[in-house]
């Protein structure tokens, strides 16, 4: 047993396991493709392995090292396999992993500049490194957050600080004199804009969804109804969310038509380009955030499409003043003197910060910009190979356009008059037998009320030969359950 009077692990026995750990993740990710891609546990397996009670004295790292091996790792579904294709891909790469783990033993807590200098300002030049390979403008700064939720959380919380009604000062309850805020996204933006709209006390109510066009983006006719409507019916317009890659399909708002309607109604702009902003890394995508540069904030996802441990998110901001003004609060314990500094406690609702910039910084310098565009250009053609080996299959069809590394597609066998219900149900059936096989792992959606099946492209480790080998299984699994599928 561990010594319960040690202050810590020793020097020596950190440094035995340390190196096999290492060696444990060095296996694990040259031969991932041994494990199947999604856990095989039933619900609660794993909880019924685990003992009830804390231990009351220490245990040996070697036991802790194989209950690891034994308990957890069977209950992991590998987001590092190269077939994980089912969300949008949250890859760790060798150099973001070590990253991690230098953060890690660092230890540090970067709410204050004081409190880790290095940790501030490294966060300052590796937002900016990624602004310049966004081919975003300088007045555009930023911070890093957890994940894309938060970012677009601190973004509303700015957007209606931006209004002036006092609100951090007053709140919303009981103020009859206020009007009703709105908000404004499309049927296909992501889930946590209306969550934010919860949080910060606006309601689902205060979240209006403006329909969508043929290709699934933002209808801005609609929008600039919507809002003449709100505004007749005393509403109190505010903000207006463009996405950039949405989640089902990827599609991409109009967002410098976006940007004349806010312009013009006094509104903030915040653009989700948390998946798809990556993109504009790759010079002939840089068209994917056109209009961007006239956005009041932004968010990119490096830990989506640049293979960067999660958690990180990338939020930038060109009136950072305002976000300030909606977060700061300097108790007297943290004042500090140094008046030209930034302290990011105060652009945010968290205090304690990881140092999450060490493993993007570490990440950007060991790929380079050309290496990163590499990767993320192999994947969307990858992405346009699989949707062209869909649209020549009469048994299969695509359900959405694949502007980039997503494709959306379903089951149709040919000469089969099957009901929308009759076709989920294959379509169910199809997915289940792909992802059972442990080699590859899908995710569905449903665009216009029909489910879909997704497989989105975005694994550092993903090869054409993993895109093959899903599309067979589709081919072989969709031909099974024809043949075994009771027809009237």
């Amino acid at each position: 047993m561990a010594e319960t009077t040690r202050s810590d692990m020793p020097v020596e026995e950190f440094r035995r396991f340390g190196h096999q750990v290492v060696e444990w993740i060095a296996d694990y990710l040259a031969e991932i493709e041994r494990y199947p891609v999604l856990a095989r546990v039933r619900p609660g397996e794993i909880r019924e392995r685990l003992p009830a009670h804390p231990p009351v004295e220490g245990e040996p790292f070697e036991a802790i090292l194989r209950d690891f091996e034994r308990i957890v790792l069977p209950g992991i579904t590998h987001w590092n396999h190269p077939g994980f294709m089912a969300y949008f891909a949250i890859t760790g790469s060798g150099p973001g992993i070590l990253g991690e783990l230098l953060a890690a033993a660092l230890n540090v807590n970067a709410m204050l500049w004081k409190t880790s200098p290095a940790a501030t300002e490294l966060e300052q030049v590796v937002l900016d490194w990624l602004r310049q390979m966004l081919g975003l403008p300088p007045e555009f700064e930023g911070i890093i957050y957890d994940t894309a939720s938060i970012s677009s959380l601190c973004a509303l919380a700015a957007a209606r600080e931006a209004v002036g009604l006092g609100v951090r000062e007053e709140g919303l309850a009981g103020r009859a004199e206020l009007p009703r805020l709105r908000l404004y996204t499309s049927e296909e933006a992501h889930s946590s804009i209306e969550k934010g709209a919860i949080v910060l006390g606006l309601g689902q109510a205060g979240v209006r969804k403006i329909p969508t066009d043929e290709a699934f983006r933002m209808d801005v006719k609609a929008l600039e109804r919507a809002i003449e409507e709100d505004r007749a019916a005393g509403w109190r317009p505010f903000c207006v969310v463009a996405t950039v890659g949405t989640t089902s399909t990827t599609s991409i708002d109009p967002v410098a038509e976006i940007a004349r309607v806010c312009e013009r109604s006094g509104l903030w702009l915040h653009v989700d380009a948390a998946y798809a902003g990556a993109a504009a890394i790759v010079p002939e995508f840089r068209h994917v955030l056109e209009g961007c540069e006239r956005a009041d904030s932004l968010v990119v996802n490096p830990h989506k499409w640049l293979f960067t441990p999660i958690d990180l998110s990338a939020f930038y901001c060109r009136r950072m003043d305002v976000l300030r003004r909606a977060f700061s609060l300097v108790p007297e314990y943290l004042r500090t003197e140094e008046d030209e500094v930034r302290n990011f406690m105060d652009y945010g609702p968290q205090l304690g910060r990881r140092f999450r910039a060490l493993k993007l910084w570490m990440v950007i310098r060991y790929f380079g910009r050309e290496g990163l565009a590499a990767r993320i250009r192999e994947h969307i053609r990858l992405a346009q190979h699989f949707a062209a080996w869909v649209d020549a299959d009469p048994d299969f069809e695509r359900l959405a356009p694949t502007p980039l590394s997503t494709v959306c597609f379903r089951a149709r066998p040919r000469g089969w008059a099957l009901s929308e219900a009759e076709l989920d149900r294959f379509n169910e059936a199809l997915l289940e037998a792909v992802n059972v096989t442990g080699e590859c792992f899908l995710s569905h959606t449903r665009v216009r009320g029909q489910l879909a099946l997704r497989l989105a492209i975005g694994n550092v480790r993903t090869s054409e030969r993993h895109v093959r080998r899903a599309w067979e299984l589709l081919r072989a699994h969709a031909a099974r359950l024809q043949a075994e599928w009771p027809r009237a």
